[in-house]
């Protein structure tokens, strides 16, 4: 199945009548309809940090779509709103709403299944359950309580092409349902080689394998990531930047494995101003290596033993989603031993460059017949510009349902399991069980501007970054602040505030370092004391202590290791304590110790 990139602009029109009468035993209508659903959440793509991808279609009794919407990002307005709104009030009422995936809101927050209910939605079909335990069945639940009759495909509906469309439905959340059941993050492995096996010459040289089509289809793929992984070679055989696209849009992170930190003192991965570098390497490896490298704003994390498989853990406890592999082969072939790649794209460009020591692709596996050799499923193949992209799954998609069983399953077993109040609780992306704590929620607040008149901000974030401008005297200061205010998403605000800093250091306010901590507190408190149930939430956390898992910066998270300085979670614990009465609320107690 071929990717495909389209606009950011969600999709809120109406649509015209396509379709004559439709019954519940038309399964080809409504594994259409279904797959239009899928094909629309696959369309905020590369546009934002990777997030669960839906889409909502309605349709009346009689087939007629009317309304449709996708998910745009975390923190945004759900598709199932989107498709209400765009329907129009009365015409939703006995109509079906057609679901690429099962809705799955973050705590507290009903809004996907209350649009339907409201609106007077009578039958929702839907493509897959939630792969999330903690979502897994909620909203079915919630919404067959309401009287909404739910039809799941492949559960409630059976065909051959149901199965098609639940294949599609799952292909484009396979990075969510990878990492819910492996525990790492979805990994695809990409690479171009020629049509002789090989990414460059004897001497080295790789610039270029592939067509200048190729290479921005290359940009599209890595948008789609939370971060890109290369090795020590490519580091200093290509000096790569691994940005995501030109003219804006989602930049994943920079990851670079080194075991000896055997690194080039300067390097364009060094430059952090735009995009974060990551170093992972071997405990104790070049000591004042990994000091320069800090002094450039490169973070380094060591390991006891270097290896693909712990390296994954940990940036899936981090909370990435989605990673791209765009390594040697020594690397490649040590990924794929330690079964954490899943996906790959392969790149045929049709040049031949022989060379008995040119590199291949894919380094020594240690298979010497044939029938060991790695089979790809679900292989497909797409012409681009002059090359061919072979892509194909290492590892077929997983069936979460022994994988991953519901809460009530889990609880039937043993009564006593609560997976959800851990001694340290992480929080990062909006959909996890306690990803309300994020600034990313959906949560609008409202907060009083410098002349005591109360705006309302869509979310924390918005709020928080924009305020590292707010009171300069400069019109690109002003621009910087309504750009951030006007962003459709808190992630595309957290990367305008984020790039806006780095570049124009000196339109951030002068009080920005000492005013943050009181500004995030205000911000904090106004969103937990508007919110009941988010309140509540914080409060059912007594005990535990808080831990933005972040990988942005080292000020607001904890970091796994716990060498962030975790300014975010010590906030929520101050208003925690100072919502349970354990201590005043007085100005003073905004300071902090450093160790918790």
């Amino acid at each position: 199945m071929a990717l495909t990139f389209f606009s950011p602009s969600p999709v809120t029109c109406r649509l015209a009548a396509a379709t004559n009468g439709l019954g519940h035993g038309d399964h080809a209508l409504e594994a259409r309809f279904v797959q239009r659903a899928a094909d629309l959440s696959d369309k905020s793509a590369g546009f934002t940090s990777p997030h669960p991808n839906f889409g909502c279609v309605i349709a009346t009794p009689r087939g007629h779509a009317i309304g449709e919407g996708y998910l745009y990002a975390q923190g945004t307005k759900p598709a199932e709103l989107q498709a209400v709104e765009a329907a129009g009030a009365g015409l939703c009422r006995g109509a079906t709403a057609y679901l690429n995936m099962e809705p799955g809101d973050c705590h507290g927050d009903y809004t996907a299944v209350s649009a339907l209910v409201q609106s007077g939605i009578a039958r929702v079909v839907i493509g897959m359950r939630h792969p999330l335990q903690h979502l897994r069945g909620n909203a079915i639940s919630a919404l067959r309580s309401q009287g909404v009759h739910v039809d799941i495909l492949g559960e409630d509906l059976q065909s051959k092409v149901i199965e098609e469309v639940v294949k599609s439905c799952r292909l484009v959340n396979a990075h969510l349902i990878y990492r819910a059941a492996f525990n790492i993050p979805f990994s695809v492995l990409k690479y171009a080689m020629t049509l002789d096996g090989k990414i460059a010459t004897s001497c080295g040289h790789s610039a270029w394998i592939s067509s200048k089509k190729s290479r921005s289809h290359v940009l599209q793929l890595r948008g789609r990531c939370d971060a890109i992984v290369v090795g020590g070679n490519t580091v200093r055989r290509d000096n790569p930047r691994l940005t995501a696209r030109h003219g804006g849009g989602h930049t994943p992170t920079r990851i670079v494995m080194s075991q000896t930190l055997n690194l080039p003192e300067e390097a364009n991965l060094w430059d952090t101003s735009a995009v974060s570098t990551i170093v992972v390497t071997q405990r104790g490896a070049r000591k004042s290596f990994q000091k320069h490298l800090a002094s450039k704003g490169v973070e380094v994390v060591e390991f006891d033993i270097l290896n693909p498989r712990d390296v994954m853990e940990y940036f899936y406890d981090r909370g990435n989603i989605s990673i791209l592999w765009e390594c040697g082969g020594s690397l490649a072939a040590s990924a794929i031993s330690a079964s954490v790649i899943h996906k790959v794209y392969a790149f045929v460009a049709p040049k031949i460059i022989g060379g008995r020591n040119a590199p291949s692709p894919v380094g020594e596996l240690g298979m010497v017949e044939m029938s060991q050799a790695l089979d790809l499923i679900d292989v497909s193949y797409e012409q681009v510009g002059p090359d061919i992209l072979i892509s194909g799954f290492l590892q077929p998609i997983p069936d979460l349902k022994p994988v991953i069983p519901s809460f009530d399953e889990t609880a039937a077993i043993d009564p006593t399991i609560n997976p959800y109040e851990p001694d340290i609780i992480y929080f990062h992306r909006t959909w996890e069980p306690y990803g309300v704590f994020s600034n990313f929620s959906p949560h609008p607040i409202q907060m009083p501007d410098n002349e005591g008149k109360y705006e309302t901000w869509s979310t924390a974030e918005h709020f928080y970054q924009a305020h590292k401008f707010v009171g300069i005297n400069n019109l690109q200061a002003q621009n910087y602040v309504e750009e951030i205010k006007s962003a459709r998403s808190p992630e595309e605000a957290a990367r305008i505030g984020r790039f806006a800093q780095g570049q124009r250091p000196d339109l951030v306010r002068p009080d920005w370092e000492s005013a943050k901590i009181e500004l995030m507190y205000r911000v904090l408190k106004c969103k937990f004391s508007t919110y009941p149930h988010l309140n509540s939430l914080l409060l059912s956390t007594a005990g535990s202590i808080l831990v933005e898992a972040s990988s942005h910066d080292y000020f607001w998270g904890g970091r796994m290791e716990g060498e962030g300085l975790n300014y975010h979670g010590r906030l929520l614990m101050q208003l925690r304590s100072e919502f349970l009465g354990e201590h005043s609320s007085s100005s003073e107690s905004i300071i902090y110790q450093h160790d918790i």
